[in-house]
């Protein structure tokens, strides 16, 4: 299940949305996941369905490689489509169950949150996936740097935010050699009553702790023994470069962005 997961990882291409600039893809997931909400009727979702899936196809990632990425969060979606199907009582009742019913906006609703979700986590996904660490770390300060005039660290919080993304992945690896580990001695996680399975996951977390505090300081280490003292002085390799591919990309969203708002009902 661990390999599932693609939060974290970096697939190398050539693709529009690799060559895009960092900060115009962080400004264009921003608010990407405000308008989102914006959708309230299926022309709507359609329109955001349709965005999407187009640019995850001009990501040029694997198709089948997001898919299984999706897997381990589809019983999350799966719930909450549930919990609106019983909970929210509008419309006319279309199934009753005896002890619940079952209303049309109850439906409407769980498939209008799961489709949210899964398109939000799609294209969220696609920023780390099409977008190196390094990138990310400079697309999210140059972004933040007004912040610099308020004395708000920029750099260091833009280093924390890209080093968290790269731990997940490994944390997620080590998370799963320690499962492979106690399972050679017996250890159940995949079959059983859910308190048993529950009660094996706690072993896992002691090891799983050390290991993170051990790269953690190991990664201290390397960076204090390179000389790194904060961002104050430091220079770039590498100048980030705004091109016309960047403004037709945030245009798109400006676009997507009015659309829904006329089609909203």
């Amino acid at each position: 299940m661990m390999d599932n997961i693609i939060i974290g990882q970096y697939i190398p291409g050539k693709s529009p949305i690799h060559r895009m600039d960092p900060r115009a893809k962080l400004i264009a997931v921003f608010f990407y996941v405000i308008i989102v909400f914006l959708a309230n009727n299926w022309i709507s979702y359609g329109v955001l369905g349709v965005f999407t899936i187009g640019t995850a196809l001009l990501s040029r990632v694997p198709i089948s490689y997001m898919i299984k990425g999706l897997k381990p969060i589809l019983w999350i979606i799966l719930f909450t489509m549930i919990l609106h199907l019983f909970m929210t009582k509008e419309g006319p009742v279309l199934y009753d169950l005896g002890w619940t019913t079952i209303h049309e906006g109850g439906v409407v609703q769980g498939v209008f949150i799961a489709l949210r979700l899964l398109f939000l986590i799609i294209l969220t996904s696609l920023l780390t996936l099409t977008t190196t660490p390094i990138d990310i770390t400079d697309g999210i300060e140059s972004v933040l740097a007004p912040l610099k005039k308020v004395k708000f660290p920029v750099h260091e919080f833009a280093l924390m935010m890209s080093i968290s993304l790269r731990f997940i992945p490994t944390l997620l690896q080590e998370t799963e050699k320690i499962m492979k580990a106690q399972t050679a001695r017996g250890a159940e996680f995949s079959s059983g009553p859910i308190k048993e399975r529950v009660k094996a996951f706690v072993p896992l977390l002691v090891p799983l702790f050390v290991s993170a505090f051990k790269r953690a300081e190991d990664l201290a280490l390397a960076m204090e023994a390179r000389g790194y003292r904060g961002g104050e002085g430091r220079t770039k390799l590498r100048l980030l470069q705004w091109q016309g591919l960047d403004t037709l990309g945030l245009v798109g969203v400006g676009l997507l962005i009015v659309l829904l708002f006329i089609l909203r009902s």
